[in-house]
């Protein structure tokens, strides 16, 4: 089994990216959707929230998210306790999906964080979603209904993407004049060639 990691930055794709990778019979984890999932039903991770930040963070039972986020925003030490209480159980919830999935020649796990929270080590192979930053400013302006200045705050948030790209083994160019599904079917051809 090959084990691909798609990253990319905000409003780069990844989620259409990894759509047409599942079109093609791989299975995607989608570490962004079920590490929601597993703070809102984990009892380690909300186990470990409370004794931080208190019982009125899960109020009747629920996270409240506008709480956690006052907590964590502008403050990367918080965000990293938060990040280091998730993402090991990501990690456990990722490795039982891969033994879920071992039928599979290939399967790939999306994260826009695939570097920093160190998923790529998990990893085969690792490709990168890029998109020029004025299309990654316009789509994510509209989707998240923010401001420019919001959204480069968030981009330069994260790793810078000639980083991601100089430590991915492909390149996923998604500016309108390329094929995606050209790219991902390349990409395929590859790995199965290993």
């Amino acid at each position: 089994m090959i084990k691909l990691g798609i990253t990319g930055g905000i409003g780069s794709g990844k989620s259409t990216v990894s759509e047409i990778f599942s079109l093609c019979n791989v299975p995607v984890y989608i570490a962004d959707t079920e590490s929601k999932r597993l703070v809102a039903t984990s009892p380690v991770i909300k186990e470990k929230l409370i004794n931080i930040y208190g019982k009125e963070l899960f109020e009747g039972g629920v996270l409240n998210k506008a709480l956690l986020a006052s907590h964590i925003f502008n403050d990367k030490a918080k965000l990293e306790q938060v990040n280091a209480i998730i993402h090991p159980e990501v990690e456990k919830d990722f490795k039982e999906w891969v033994v879920n999935h071992a039928h599979s020649p290939v399967i790939a796990h999306e994260a826009a964080i695939l570097f920093e929270s160190g998923f790529n080590k998990l990893m085969d192979k690792i490709v990168m979603v890029y998109t020029p930053l004025e299309i990654r400013l316009e789509r994510t302006m509209k989707r998240d209904h923010t401001t420019r200045e919001k959204v480069l705050e968030r981009i330069h948030n994260q790793m810078p993407d000639e980083e991601k790209a100089k430590l991915s083994d492909f390149v996923i160019v998604n500016d309108g004049a390329h094929s995606l599904i050209e790219q991902v079917l390349d990409i395929l051809k590859q790995v199965k060639d290993l």
